[in-house]
């Protein structure tokens, strides 16, 4: 659903200080035969199943066939795909998950994209703000200055995320990608990679 919306960035990061109003815009187009609008400006997919203690904050959309979990709780401003997984105890703010993707237990999503079938394992967090509050730097082969103070990660395709692994503030992990448990990433991680254990990377073969 956010496919036109992000084709108009260079970067996926400069998409998420727009995520709210293009929530709002999006949510008022859908069609009222598949989408439930359950409370002001939270649309919920009539074939998606929301636990009764999860909490649904404002703007917000859950896509066909989601499972939103006991005691989830979506603060707001979350573009939530088709097919997907937020678990209990999970908090999302900010966020665009695509289709298929998977935040299943104890995880928080914070200013972040998580692309197709991407799945944090439990306890995997993204950290989205630096500890000196200081704008949000993307360092790979060269640093990029994206302006934020508010950044946490940008998941491709099929990335695997380990139980209890900390993505650090501007993290991009590239398609494909497993990082492995108790791992703490910051920076770009290429796609088709291992991120193993003292952040050594390795390409997958």
């Amino acid at each position: 659903m956010a496919a036109d919306y992000l084709k108009a960035f260079t970067y996926p990061w400069e998409a998420l200080s727009g995520i709210k109003e293009f929530i709002v815009g999006l949510g008022k187009s859908l069609s009222k035969e598949e989408y439930r609008e359950v409370s002001p400006q939270v649309w919920v997919h009539k074939s998606a199943t929301v636990a009764p203690s999860a909490y649904l904050g404002a703007p917000c959309i859950i896509g066909a066939n989601t499972e939103v979990r006991h005691c989830a709780f979506i603060r707001g401003s979350a573009l939530v795909g088709n097919n997907c997984v937020v678990g209990n105890s999970c908090e999302l703010k900010n966020v665009i998950l695509f289709d298929n993707v998977q935040t299943p237990h104890y995880n928080y999503v914070g200013d972040s994209i998580l692309g197709y079938r991407s799945h944090m394992g439990a306890g995997a967090v993204t950290s989205n703000v630096k500890s000196d509050r200081s704008l949000v730097v993307v360092k790979g082969e060269k640093e990029i200055e994206t302006g934020l103070k508010k950044f946490g990660a940008i998941l491709g395709d099929g990335v695997e995320v380990g139980c209890n692994s900390v993505l650090n503030p501007g993290t991009i992990v590239g398609k494909n990608t497993n990082i492995y448990p108790l791992s703490c990433v910051r920076g770009v991680v290429p796609a088709n990679s291992i991120y193993k254990t003292g952040g050594k990377i390795v390409t997958k073969k």
